[in-house]
């Protein structure tokens, strides 16, 4: 596993608005090609959010191989395609990594399978007041995201700076702020939902964010960071149903988001691919 954590010194850029996703009605698919008759197209329905995972879908659905194509169905959060997946509205999903959807299996029953990872997510810490995790003050406010698994993140980076310690004896993966065990600036943790941690940059001394997210804020990770990771557990991965992790379908996902067409897609984005 390649894991870094690193901490710096830098000015921020301006804020800009954050943008809203649309949510399309589907109807039900775990398609094969026995669905088929000879020669007819099985369409595959691929939900993603927002860009770089909209991005892939779409170079994916260029390369796929007869008799498959992908529909990409746009959502507006990252709970729901897992609920659609789950209930069979859905092939496939592209929002998350294989913590958040382990959190999602355990909370719901579900039986949600990362079948390949696809490409690492540089996250950080970042604040429109300090240039550094030295300037937070005492009774700083730290805005993180209310899930576990991308709560761990931002704490680990909180910790790499040394704004607190946490529990060692907790998995990382899955560290909340009841695992902190010391905070000797009496930093107040707030917990927001992901979608909503944009709107909290004006105003707290660091937020989590994506660097999707970044960008709507005009930030640039290498530059504008207190803290960045990049983690290869937390790959953004195709997802599907455990029933349909072998199957033909899904076998035909999976060449064609670890095609080259896709890993153009990702350099020209300057993502780094899983694979």
């Amino acid at each position: 596993m390649t894991r870094f954590i690193s901490t710096k010194r830098r000015p921020l850029a301006v804020m800009a608005a954050a943008a809203a996703a649309v949510t399309l009605a589907l109807t039900g698919c775990a398609a094969s090609t026995d669905d088929a008759a000879e020669g007819e197209t099985i369409t595959l329905k691929v939900a993603a959010t927002t860009t770089p995972m909209t991005d892939v879908v779409q170079a994916a659905a260029e390369v796929i191989e007869a008799p498959y194509e992908i529909e990409m169905v746009e959502v507006a959060d990252y709970v729901q395609p897992n609920s659609m997946l789950q209930h069979g509205e859905l092939d496939a999903n592209f929002v998350q990594h294989p913590p958040f959807m382990a959190e999602y299996n355990a909370a719901n029953d579900a039986t949600l399978v990362a079948v390949e990872p696809v490409y690492l997510t540089q996250v950080g810490m970042y604040s429109s007041k300090h240039g550094s995790f030295d300037d937070v003050p005492e009774d700083g406010q730290i805005v993180i995201p209310q899930d576990a698994s991308n709560q761990a993140r931002a704490l680990l980076m909180v910790q790499a700076a040394g704004l607190i310690t946490i529990d060692p004896a907790v998995e990382e993966t899955v560290v909340t702020v009841d695992d902190v065990l010391e905070n000797p600036k009496n930093l107040t943790f707030t917990e927001i939902d992901i979608m909503s941690l944009v709107s909290a940059y004006p105003e707290a001394d660091a937020v989590f964010l994506h660097p999707t997210f970044a960008r709507q804020l005009e930030l640039t990770p290498e530059e504008d960071a207190l803290a960045l990771e990049q983690d290869e557990a937390f790959a953004v991965s195709l997802v599907t149903r455990e029933e349909d992790a072998d199957s033909e379908a899904t076998s035909a996902l999976v060449d064609a988001f670890h095609s080259e067409g896709v890993r153009a897609k990702l350099e020209e984005l300057g993502v780094p691919a899983a694979f």
